[in-house]
């Protein structure tokens, strides 16, 4: 693995790097904290951004340039994360699910019309996607949801209960995984793979309020919810197969350091304003050592990233190994919130609306949101068991 930039790798650095310079939206830059914004707010403004993406030619960088995508490689899709985290541009969570899930899983598995019908909104920011997978009683283990699907005639009727949905109460569509078959023989089969339209009757939806103060994640209730059979992805009763290939785009985030190592640089320069002991945070010899450590761990992770990109380059599929970014980043993102804030003292837990918060609240604010790090996507303990089997090919 040759770690150096190929000299097309440094001029598509440059494009990336000169286009957010001159495109970042006002009150953008580092430790941009947008915590007074309402939800609704949120994805509106996420929506206005990503059609300025789609229209600089930024949106859908990986899919192929016939489904309006740039096609461009693992690494320049790396390359295009640690610039966007660099420059410290807006977070697109909230509209997330559509161009990392929906899109590529349409790609490779979805119906000519799905393709025609959903791809060009999503790059464009039009339609705001969710994902109905997690279950009060079917979480980390997946196969075990209980949601139904009855097939009558050309519909799929919908009835059960699905949790911590993000951005439910903002998203046109949702990709939704029922049972369709009880009697299946075991509990990976029987799983159907839907494309479900939120405007549908039967549907109900709770916010759920996080200790952020926001409310992000979702109950979600469907009651006798009718769904086109033609809306399934795959196959009806092979929805699993669907399921996995999902996740795989999920886990398999190309750029898990960025964010760490622009975060990283901020807390750097704060330890140089931060007072402690009677000197300043930078002058003391743990914090200087924590923070030397941190930057280890943060580049392991982004040459781990760039040796996974090559083997994505060979192998064309992501694999397990994504498992052990995932992993890394997640809990080095906890440790390193909870670092800033107990360098910062009682004014690092200050939320944005104090004019005495450090930052405008960032550090308070993401310490909160850290601890989701370690759950969505795959649970820790659900990632080191893939990295166990699959990995390290050590018995179950």
């Amino acid at each position: 693995m040759d770690f150096h930039e190929a000299a097309g790798q440094r001029a598509f650095r440059l494009e990336v790097r000169g286009w957010l310079e001159e495109n970042l939206p006002a009150g953008w830059g580092p430790g941009s904290h947008q915590g007074s914004k309402t939800g609704a707010e949120h994805v509106a403004f996420a929506k206005r951004w990503q059609r300025q993406l789609y229209d600089g030619g930024w949106a859908g960088l990986s899919w192929p340039e016939e489904f309006g995508g740039r096609d461009v490689g693992v690494m320049e899709q790396i390359i295009f994360g640690e610039e966007y985290a660099r420059a410290w541009a807006p977070n697109l969570i909230s509209i997330s699910v559509g161009q990392s899930l929906t899109g590529p899983v349409l790609i490779h598995r979805g119906k000519p019309w799905q393709r025609e019908r959903f791809l060009e909104k999503i790059l464009k920011g039009e339609e705001v996607w969710c994902q109905g997978f997690s279950e009060p009683g079917a979480g980390s283990d997946l196969a075990s949801l209980k949601t139904r699907g009855e097939l009558q005639g050309e519909e799929i009727v919908v009835t059960g209960q699905k949790i911590w949905t993000s951005f439910a109460q903002y998203a046109d569509w949702c990709i939704l995984i029922v049972r369709t078959d009880p009697d299946a023989p075991h509990k990976h089969a029987g799983l159907t793979f839907l494309l479900l339209d939120m405007a549908s009757p039967g549907i109900e939806i709770r916010p759920l309020k996080e200790m952020t103060g926001e409310s992000w994640f979702n109950e979600v209730f469907f009651d006798g919810v009718r769904v086109p059979l033609d809306n399934v992805v795959g196959e009806v009763g092979n929805g699993w197969d669907v399921v996995i290939n999902t996740l795989s785009h999920e886990r398999a985030s190309s750029s898990p350091h960025a964010k760490l190592e622009a975060e990283l640089a901020l807390l750097r320069e704060l330890a140089r304003r931060t007072p402690i002991r009677g000197g300043v945070a930078a002058e003391d010899p743990m914090v200087r050592q924590q923070l030397a450590q941190f930057s280890i761990e943060v580049k392991n992770l982004k040459l781990n990233a760039y040796r996974n990109a090559a083997t994505l380059e060979q192998t064309g599929q992501p694999g397990p190994a994504g498992s052990l970014q995932k992993l890394g980043w997640s809990e080095l993102d906890q440790r390193v919130k909870a670092f800033a804030v107990e360098m910062l003292g009682p004014s690092g837990l200050l939320m944005a609306g104090d004019e005495q918060a450090v930052d405008g609240g960032y550090w308070s604010h993401e310490l909160l949101w850290s601890r989701a790090a370690t759950i969505y996507a795959g649970t820790s303990e659900i990632q080191r068991n893939i990295i166990a089997e699959r990995v390290l090919k050590l018995p179950r």
